[in-house]
């Protein structure tokens, strides 16, 4: 059985979690009864304002409910619910494998899901297959809203606007399927604009939200608080570099980050992320080359700092095909550094735009 403690949502444990996406069960859950059993099932009170607070706040929604599909979509459709969740398993499977599959859609760590349901054989299987993932019984549901791993910091536009823009990923990535020829020729289609700018201080809320977010393409997985950021902002000696991509499905937001250590012979990469909405677009060294080219105009060598959390070996291969090689190491803390004698060309898919 699931514990008082492992129920309890303020944790200090659960404290730390940073929820991307709450997983609904349908049945009793999102409303009262059950569908099969009685197509006039009602909502639960106060759910419509909990999902609407929820989605305000940037934390994504999905449905994992054991159900006939067209029903259940019907239902949601009739209550005005259903643009609200993403990628919805509704299926026999069990309900590990349904939120094992929104993760990977949605392309988040498992561990960044939170999953309610009013039966708790169902949150027990969750809990055995999936220990990382918040499980929550139904009736705590109008506790939800006040749990700390649901309030984030920082509300900025990327939250607000974070489903649309997800949605947006998903007419990409239907007509991707349907595209025939490369994927050079397929990004060539949608028009993208790849921004790189000096990080303002109106950008320092979403650039401390990007350090909390992002695990996968991140290569030091240091978090750094918004007045950090600010202090590095107005430093001489520091560089924070923030950058936003749109094309013609729409604009995915501020989806890069950088943070240079500027001394007088030697520049240090910090930290440099990417949003993994952007992973199959084909600008994740951009922001990179853009850093390289900087150092080489300032003559300057260029290193980077490195650490390993076991999710982000491919922003150490983005090092390693850019040309940095390791050179010291402390601990868990790689040291490479590139000699900046070639530094790749732009994709010709994209245009880069550099505003200092």
């Amino acid at each position: 059985m699931i514990s008082t403690e492992e129920q309890d949502v303020n944790s200090k444990e659960k404290d730390k979690k940073v929820i991307k996406c709450v997983v609904w069960d349908l049945d009793n859950t999102l409303w009262h009864g059950v569908l099969l059993e009685d197509e006039k099932v009602a909502l639960r009170e106060n759910i419509v304002n909990i999902i609407q607070t929820l989605d305000g706040r940037g934390i994504l929604q999905s449905i994992a409910s054991k159900n006939e599909s067209a029903t259940a979509i019907a239902k949601l459709e009739e209550f005005g619910l259903k643009e609200y969740f993403l990628y919805p398993q509704i299926n026999w499977n069990s309900k590990a494998s349904s939120l094992k599959e929104i993760a990977s859609l949605l392309n988040i760590g498992i561990d960044a899901i939170a999953f309610i349901d009013d039966q708790l054989f169902e949150l027990e299987e969750v809990k055995f297959s999936c220990p990382e993932i918040l499980c929550i019984n139904a009736d705590k549901i109008g506790y939800i809203v006040d749990m700390p791993v649901m309030n984030p910091r920082f509300i900025t536009e990327d939250s607000k606007l974070r489903r649309l823009t997800y949605l947006n990923d998903i007419e990409r990535n239907s007509f991707e399927k349907e595209f025939i020829g490369t994927q050079e020729e397929f990004l060539a289609t949608l028009n993208m604009t790849f921004v790189i700018s000096s990080a303002q201080e109106d950008d320092l809320q979403r650039a401390e939200e990007l350090t909390i977010r992002t695990n996968q393409l991140n290569t030091t997985g240091y978090t750094y608080s918004y007045d950090d950021l600010n202090q590095f902002r107005q430093s001489d000696k520091h560089k924070i570099l923030i950058s936003s991509l749109e094309d013609k499905y729409g604009n995915y937001g501020k989806i890069g980050l950088a943070l240079v250590e500027c001394e007088e012979f030697v520049w240090t990469l910090k930290l440099l992320l990417m949003s993994c909405r952007v992973m199959s677009r084909g600008v994740g060294t951009i922001m990179l080359n853009h850093i390289m080219k900087l150092a080489k105009s300032n003559n300057v060598r260029l290193r980077a700092e490195f650490i390993s959390n076991n999710r982000n070996r491919m922003m150490y291969i983005s090092y390693k095909f850019s040309g940095f090689q390791e050179v010291d190491k402390n601990g868990d803390l790689l040291i490479l550094e590139n000699d900046l004698k070639r530094i790749q060309a732009i994709p010709e898919y994209v245009n880069v735009k550099v505003i200092n």
